[in-house]
């Protein structure tokens, strides 16, 4: 089982990526992960990504693009895998349906965790709260909604034009969402 799993910051795509990965016995593979595992290995990649990270830029797509190819590759992803925060553009996704073909694997499939914009800001302002978490200020989440509604969003469009986007209700009990997710790729 192969998937995406998106969805606007908030929605708990972190918790339920560990919940599917249980269930169905896959690895997750973050991007995040991805990249600081390439950068303390000092890989050629790793560093080309580092030196625009440590200027505040993004890492660009083809350094990406190459990473995870090299990543899908390995052994432990032979069973399967959720993929979270990747791919985040148009030209991302093109280039991971090019990696999929190389290495003779496809997607099952890109879930959607769907909520409503305002609920989230307010979920993960009561987080912030609790947590102390520094990112979770009222000013960085409104940001962080934008950034995803401008940037990452339109890959609804492109993963519902090819019939791969599954839309699931994000909202509800932690237990509640992972059956809807399981509900949906058994159908």
């Amino acid at each position: 089982m192969r998937l995406i799993l998106m969805g606007p910051p908030g929605v708990g795509k972190g918790t339920q990526a560990k919940r599917l990965c249980r269930y169905f016995s896959i690895i997750h593979l973050s991007t995040g992960k991805i990249l600081r595992y390439e950068i303390n290995k000092k890989t050629k990649l790793g560093i080309k990504a580092k030196q625009f990270m440590d200027i505040g830029e993004l890492v660009p797509d083809d350094l990406l693009l190459n990473m995870m190819e090299n990543r899908l590759a390995q052994d432990d992803c032979t069973n399967g895998y959720i993929l979270d925060g990747f791919p985040r553009t148009i030209r991302q996704a093109e280039g991971l349906e090019q990696i999929l073909a190389n290495q003779d694997q496809e997607l099952r499939g890109t879930i959607n965790l769907s909520a409503n914009k305002d609920a989230l800001i307010q979920r993960l302002i009561l987080r912030g709260q609790s947590s102390g978490r520094s990112d979770d200020t009222p000013e960085i989440i409104k940001n962080r909604q934008n950034v995803y509604w401008q940037q990452t969003a339109p890959l609804l469009d492109f993963y519902r034009s090819k019939n791969q986007l599954l839309e699931v209700d994000g909202f509800g009990s932690i237990e509640t969402i992972t059956q809807r997710i399981i509900d949906v790729l058994n159908k």
